[in-house]
């Protein structure tokens, strides 16, 4: 099948799930989303969902199984989808950018949500799921950027919307770029 992946990009906070949210509601768009990996591993081995013990195995499967191991997990879920447009969350690695647009070529499309530091800590810390300090925050967005590489995808994405307005005005320039896709 010759589908569509639309990766949505940007560290935490940006509002990547929110973007995520509504193309699924409005398009009737499935996901796949990158943290899930982690998250089934972390049930495997019965661990508490942390900070602490989300960043161990996120950069512990890495490390045992190489930096091309969660894409290539979400890769297998995209194949078993049979949509024509799959949504992908949290597209981290430069190598698993590479990886997707070796595999998906010109139908791999990079969407990057941006938010300053100070607006995403503060939506971090009130969040109603896995909230975080604005230290712990921080901590996350450097180890993201050093020990996962995250700055190389967001700064190559196709697209960019600025989430720092009303949940309106985000909305109005994801519906302007996704008349710009293909299908």
């Amino acid at each position: 099948m010759n589908r569509e992946v639309i990766a949505i990009l940007g560290l935490p906070g940006s509002g990547k799930t929110e973007v995520i949210n509504y193309l699924m509601k409005k398009r009737n768009w499935p996901k796949v989303y990158f943290g899930e990996v982690t998250f089934d591993e972390m049930r495997r081995q019965g661990l508490e969902i942390n900070e602490k013990n989300e960043r161990a195995i996120r950069e512990g499967l890495r490390e045992k199984y190489g930096r091309l191991h969660y894409a290539s997990q979400v890769i297998k879920k995209i194949e078993a989808i049979e949509e024509p447009i799959v949504l992908v969350e949290s597209l981290y690695d430069w190598s698993e950018y590479l990886l997707f647009k070796e595999k998906f070529g010109d139908n791999f499309i990079t969407l990057s949500v941006y938010a300053p530091p100070k607006l995403r800590y503060e939506r971090i810390s009130k969040r109603p799921v896995r909230p975080l300090t604005r230290e712990e925050a921080k901590s996350r967005d450097y180890a993201q950027i050093e020990n996962l590489f995250q700055a190389g995808p967001i700064s190559m994405a196709e697209y960019n919307v600025d989430n720092t307005g009303t949940f309106e005005e985000l909305y109005s320039q994801i519906d302007k770029i996704i008349r710009n896709c293909k299908n």
